[in-house]
């Protein structure tokens, strides 16, 4: 039988495991949620694709530049992901105004959007920081 400090080692190492799969499956549940096709047939992350494809002639260096900014906040384990899901937001709100370019007005509008609520505070410290006026963004949040 198990007995004294090796079975705590054991039992907290199953636990461990345990959180640990249950935390990765998580988030690939929400992935797979995210890959599955809508009404329309194409899922949310096709349409980000779609959006960026259709838009990436529209961007120049300083917006690129601008967009990373942005997303420094954003731990690095996830900014990637966080990058393409603003940068989808700001193509698609360009395509919906037929934007010649894409401006720092879409920029930040894209950011909000695509910004969860409960990271609001966070995304008003990094405007504030690059020295953005969120004023007249205010209806967005």
């Amino acid at each position: 039988m198990l007995e004294g400090w090796f079975l705590w080692v054991i039992l907290f190492w199953v636990v461990f495991l345990m959180s640990m799969f249950a935390i990765g499956g998580f988030f690939m549940f929400r992935k797979f949620l995210k890959r599955l096709p809508k009404e329309d047939g194409m899922s949310e992350l096709d349409w980000q694709d779609h959006y960026l494809s259709k838009t990436v002639h529209l961007w120049s260096a300083d917006q690129k530049q601008l967009l990373n900014v942005l997303v420094e906040p954003v731990p690095e384990l996830f900014r990637d992901v966080a990058k393409q899901k603003i940068a989808g937001k700001i193509g698609e709100l360009a395509i919906e105004e037929q934007a010649a370019s894409i401006t720092e007005d879409l920029i930040v509008r894209g950011y909000i959007l695509a910004t969860p609520k409960r990271d609001h505070k966070f995304l008003l410290k990094t405007l504030k920081k690059q020295k953005i006026d969120a004023v007249p963004y205010q209806h967005l949040f």
